[in-house]
């Protein structure tokens, strides 16, 4: 499998994200459901805390990558859900550090909302990752 990275500019480099990720000669490709923050057993974890509820949504996104055969190196693209844009920038470093100690360089979009499927949830992260 072939990855290229398109960035046409530079600004993205300070958010973490590229444009694009042409992927050429994949085998898989696995589209994830929205990872939030909760336990093993489905129950909402880290109330108020997006930095929290950030990380515990990664980790839960490793969770199901793994179980594909995958990790987070294979996400091509992020979709971030978040109820509180200004709380998900304070948590930037956290994701920053958190992907690119995973060599993750994903095509990502930014959505605020009014809610998520459980009042708790600040976040749900959708991923896209080809291997």
């Amino acid at each position: 499998m072939q990855k290229d990275i398109i960035n046409p500019w530079t600004w993205q480099d300070q958010f973490g994200f590229v444009h694009a990720n042409v992927i050429s000669g994949g085998q898989r490709v696995a589209y994830c459901a929205g990872q939030t923050s909760v336990d093993e057993g489905g129950a909402p974890v880290h109330a108020g805390d997006m930095t929290a509820q950030l990380t515990q949504a990664i980790a839960n996104l490793e969770t199901v990558l793994a179980q594909s055969g995958m990790t987070l190196a294979d996400v091509v693209r992020l979709n971030y859900y978040v109820t509180d844009i200004e709380a998900f920038f304070a948590a930037g470093e956290t994701l920053g550090g958190l992907l690119g100690q995973a060599g993750c360089r994903p095509s990502a979009t930014l959505l605020g909302v009014a809610r998520l499927a459980f009042p708790e949830f600040l976040i749900e992260i959708e991923a896209t990752a080809v291997a």
